[in-house]
C-alpha cells in the first residue's frame, strides 16, 4: 500500500485513551475498530512507526501498531482463550526439561534455570517440579491455576505481547521475570536459547538456525519493548 498521508502524529482526543491520527483523521485498526491505546508514549511509539514510512507502507516495520491491532482485534475478542494459551506454557515449561548429558550443558541449564526457579518461588511462592529427558511431568493444577490468575490480571493490551513472548521463549517462568522486570531483554533471549547457544559453540551455525535466531530476538525485543510503553 502506498503512503497516502503527509503527518502521522500521537492524539489524546480518544476520549478514554491515545490515538493516532494522519492528516488530522484517526486511523482504525485492520477491523475498523477504534484505535485506542493506554499511554501517551505507546502512541507516539505507532506514530513514529507511521511518520518513518516511505512512498511504500510495509507494515513488518510497524511493530507497535501490530500489537496494538492485535490487542483490539483478536485479544479483546477472545480474552479468556489467549490467557488459556499463554498459561499452558507453566505446564510444559522450558526450565523444568533438562538434559542428562552433555555435562557442560547440564551445568549451563542449572546455572541459568535454577536460579529462576527460585525467583518464581520468592517472587510469587510457586514452584514447579523439574525432569530429565522430555517425558512429559505433571505440575501441580494449583500452580497452574495461580499462573492463570496472574496472567489475567493484565490488560489485553499487554496481553498481546506476553503470548508473543512466551511463545518465543517457550516458557511461562523467562516471560513471568520479563514482565516483572527481573530479565531485560537480552538475559531472556540468552536464557530460552540456552540449548541451541550450546549446540552452535560445538558444531557450529548455519545460516537458516543464525537468520531464525536473529529474526525470534529482535521479535523479542519488539515485544519487551511494547509491553514498556504500555506502562509509560
Amino acid at each position: 500500500m502506498k503512503r497516502f498521508y503527509k503527518k502521522a502524529e500521537a492524539s489524546d482526543e480518544a476520549g478514554n485513551g491515545f490515538t493516532v491520527v494522519l492528516d488530522g483523521r484517526p486511523i482504525k485498526t485492520p477491523a475498523k475498530e477504534a484505535f485506542i491505546v493506554p499511554t501517551l508514549e505507546l502512541a507516539k511509539a505507532v506514530a513514529g512507526e507511521w511518520e518513518a514510512q516511505s512512498d511504500e507502507i510495509d507494515p513488518s516495520s510497524m511493530p507497535c501498531m501490530q500489537f496494538s491491532a492485535t490487542a483490539i482485534d483478536r485479544v479483546t475478542t477472545q480474552r479468556d482463550a489467549v490467557i488459556d494459551e499463554i498459561t499452558a506454557y507453566g505446564g510444559t515449561d522450558l526450565v523444568c526439561y533438562r538434559a542428562s548429558y552433555p555435562q557442560p550443558l547440564v551445568k549451563k541449564q542449572a546455572e541459568a534455570w535454577d536460579p529462576l526457579l527460585a525467583w518464581l518461588k520468592e517472587q510469587y511462592n510457586l514452584a514447579l517440579q523439574t525432569t530429565t529427558g522430555i517425558a512429559h511431568i505433571k505440575q501441580d493444577p494449583l500452580v497452574l491455576k495461580q499462573f492463570r490468575a496472574i496472567i489475567a490480571s493484565h490488560s489485553d493490551m499487554k496481553l498481546a505481547a506476553i503470548h508473543t513472548i512466551v511463545s518465543l521463549t517457550g516458557s511461562l517462568v523467562v516471560t513471568l521475570a520479563v514482565i516483572e522486570k527481573h530479565l531485560d531483554g537480552e538475559q531472556a533471549f540468552e536464557v530460552s536459547e540456552l540449548d541451541e547457544t550450546h549446540v552452535i559453540e560445538e558444531w557450529g551455525e548455519d545460516a537458516e538456525a543464525a537468520m531464525r535466531r536473529k529474526n525470534n530476538k529482535q521479535s523479542l525485543m519488539n515485544a519487551i519493548r511494547f509491553l514498556t510503553l504500555c506502562d509509560q
